[in-house]
């Protein structure tokens, strides 16, 4: 049976598309970098510069270092930067898969749901971020065809972020990451997701989820399997 996003991509043409999903830490760019070696697949790391450097500002850092006051600023311009890399036409001939790190879908029923319930945006603002996803949603093919999801626990995640030292994520509570696990599960089981989605045990470390993605790499890619 086909897909409301498999009709529409068959109808237009796209790329099959595939969001890579996971909390901070995951290993979301350990898996889109695995795919280097197949030359159809187009991968967008998340545009983490972009986000730093918004006419000299850098939207990521102020978020972080204070989530009331700059959250729906933050979510606002992601919600634009994952559109254009999910809209956007493939840059050379020949992919036939687009994968990107997080969706447009996960901005809105992940990080603004997320955020609504903590308070880190009135409902005012998340009126204005949901209206807009509806409204970008009515008008434009945003669908998926696949989400990875790299599903670990909070704690571990948190001890990885720690690890790599990211500025703006030094300040980051285990709180905030038990939330965002939560705003994951509580989206990737419900209507909302509208594709299938495959779910990676992102806990055991590189190796063990390198395995899984070369024993899902078939289905990851769409069956467009090409080196």
């Amino acid at each position: 049976m086909k897909t409301v996003a498999n009709a529409t991509r068959m109808a237009t043409k796209r790329p099959f598309r595939v969001s890579i999903e996971g909390n901070i830490g995951s290993g979301k760019s350990t898996c889109i970098n695995f795919f280097d070696k197949f030359n159809n697949v187009e991968k967008h790391a998340e545009p983490l510069n972009e986000w730093r450097n918004v006419n000299g500002h850098n939207l990521l850092g102020l978020m972080y270092s204070d989530l009331n006051k700059w959250m729906f600023t933050f979510q606002h311009y992601v919600l634009l930067s994952r559109l254009k890399i999910q809209t956007s036409q493939p840059s050379r001939p020949g992919v036939t898969v687009k994968m990107f790190e997080r969706s447009v879908q996960n901005s809105r029923f992940c990080f603004v749901e997320n955020a609504l319930k903590h308070g880190n945006i009135q409902e005012a603002e998340y009126h204005v971020l949901s209206e807009w996803f509806d409204y970008t949603n009515r008008h434009l093919d945003i669908s998926l065809d696949l989400i990875v999801y790299l599903k670990t626990s909070p704690q571990i995640v948190w001890e990885r972020m720690m690890k790599r030292g990211r500025a703006e994520e030094s300040e980051i509570p285990l709180e905030y990451l038990q939330q965002v696990h939560e705003a994951y599960e509580s989206w990737l089981n419900s209507p909302n997701v509208g594709c299938e989605v495959l779910t990676i045990d992102a806990n055991r470390g590189l190796d063990g989820v390198k395995e899984d993605l070369e024993r899902y790499t078939y289905k990851i890619l769409g069956g467009n399997h090409t080196n």
